[in-house]
């Protein structure tokens, strides 16, 4: 599956025949040797040979195998990254990082994040390296923003980690599904969200300015509501990624790729709400 994170990109868990997920493949084939998921009707590429039976089955739940991907080895990767964005970031801050280095180290991340997302396989290290960059640009400009809004920083780290919790219990508690109707919608949305983004830097670079205002005032507040809301939502995707490359037996390095994709949704949450609260509390 592509989740549409910030960079619009990023792989899944993928192979050369795919990824076990969402991303659109060939529907199997009758004698199709491979194990098919029956969530997504699409072939499972981690299956493995048996020896009785079917030539292929889906992985066993229980007891995980040796070198496969499991939830612990997700959480360790998850909060090395997401660690690393904190330590970085407080780093910035005591430092007064200016935002002139800040706007460098975005880009330096965003080249890194791209790199990570054309590759098919994890590299731990740019993943690493992504998430250092990135905390130093969140923290300066954490900084600098609650340097006008008092507090704001802890109101945005506060408002994310509350997302994370409620996206996770809706989750697992199966009142959100994540199906093939759910992925499509959000990636419709996400990319409209972010071509309207895109408009708006345009107007507010030649035109001066705002732009078109849809990131100040009352558009402002809505747009940046609504930015929560898809980071919300590719939580939900990140979720479903995770858990099938669980199931279907997925090699114990991709759980680089599941914190990738979970540091990356988080820091557009996190952006999302900083800009918010900037808008609610700020004089602009």
């Amino acid at each position: 599956m592509r989740s549409s994170n910030p960079v619009f990109s990023r792989r899944g868990f993928s192979r050369d025949n795919g990824y076990a997920g969402f991303q659109a493949q060939q529907q199997p084939q009758a004698g199709n040797p491979y194990a098919t998921n029956p969530y997504a009707q699409q072939a499972n590429p981690y299956a493995q040979p048996q020896t009785a039976g079917s030539p292929y089955a889906a992985p066993p739940a229980a007891p995980p195998q040796a070198g496969r991907m499991t939830m612990d080895d997700v959480v360790a990767r998850t909060g090395t990254t997401v660690g690393l964005v904190i330590v970085a970031a407080a780093v910035a801050w005591v430092t007064d990082m200016s935002l002139g280095l800040a706007v460098g180290a975005a880009l330096v991340a965003m080249v890194l994040s791209l790199i990570q997302a054309f590759k098919c396989k994890a590299v731990p290290a740019l993943i690493l390296a992504y998430a250092v960059f990135e905390g130093l640009f969140l923290g300066a400009l954490s900084n600098f923003v609650d340097g006008y809004v008092n507090g704001a920083a802890m109101q945005a780290v506060i408002g994310t980690m509350a997302v994370f919790a409620a996206v996770l219990v809706l989750y697992k508690t199966r009142i959100i599904r994540v199906t093939q109707r759910f992925y499509r919608f959000v990636m419709a949305a996400a990319i409209g969200f972010v071509l309207l983004m895109a408009v708006n830097m345009l107007f507010a670079v030649f035109g001066g300015g705002d732009g078109l205002g849809f990131r100040s005032g009352g558009l402002g507040i809505l747009f940046g509501v609504i930015g929560i809301v898809l980071g919300a939502l590719f939580l939900a995707l990140d979720f479903k990624q995770v858990e099938d490359g669980i199931a279907y037996g997925a090699p114990k390095e991709e759980s680089w790729l599941a914190a990738f994709g979970l540091t990356l949704t988080l820091v557009w949450i996190y952006m999302e709400f900083l800009r918010l609260v900037a808008i609610l509390q700020g004089d602009n």
